[in-house]
């Protein structure tokens, strides 16, 4: 697990407060072409990405798992997650490991293809490697309700006397 220094923190921009990690960490994900919705993590706290070098920590009250469900994977994540981002790519990746068989595997890089082929790969310290659809891990976005402009009809002008 990655230490987070005082000398990162002082580059980096932070984020404090589950609701505001959660738009940065997905903003962030947008930002390098990686589907929003990789880093399910819940209770965040404390979030900072420092640009020069792509350093991105996500920390959280506890560990927390997660059942991606397009593709029946569980996936573990620690209190703190710890990567290097470039598009495209996740690299050096602490905190998150993936359950095959019976056994959690720690996973270290995730990247999509170039040229975009809709797969994203997963792998793992050891240099093994499993594929899936990109869209397996994309959340819809909530949008705010449209506020319907009034017909043109509808208008009545007022004047005054």
């Amino acid at each position: 697990m990655s230490v987070i220094t005082e000398e990162m923190r002082a580059k980096a921009e932070m984020y404090e407060g589950e609701q505001l990690c959660q738009e940065k960490s997905k903003l962030l994900l947008k930002e390098v072409g990686l589907p929003n919705g990789l880093l399910p993590l819940k209770e965040m706290e404390e979030c900072g990405y420092v640009k020069e070098t792509g350093f991105v920590w996500l920390k959280q009250k506890k560990s927390c798992t997660h059942k991606f469900e397009k593709i029946g994977k569980l996936v573990s994540y620690d209190k703190l997650v710890t990567a290097h981002v470039e598009p495209g790519k996740i690299k050096k990746l602490t905190g998150v490991k993936t359950k095959e068989l019976l056994v959690w595997i720690t996973l270290s890089d995730i990247y999509v293809d170039d040229p975009p082929t809709g797969k994203i790969t997963f792998q793992t310290p050891a240099g093994l490697f499993r594929s899936f659809p990109v869209s397996a891990f994309e959340i819809q976005e909530e949008h705010p309700k449209q506020v319907q402009e009034p017909d043109a009809a509808a208008v009545v002008e007022v004047t005054e006397v």
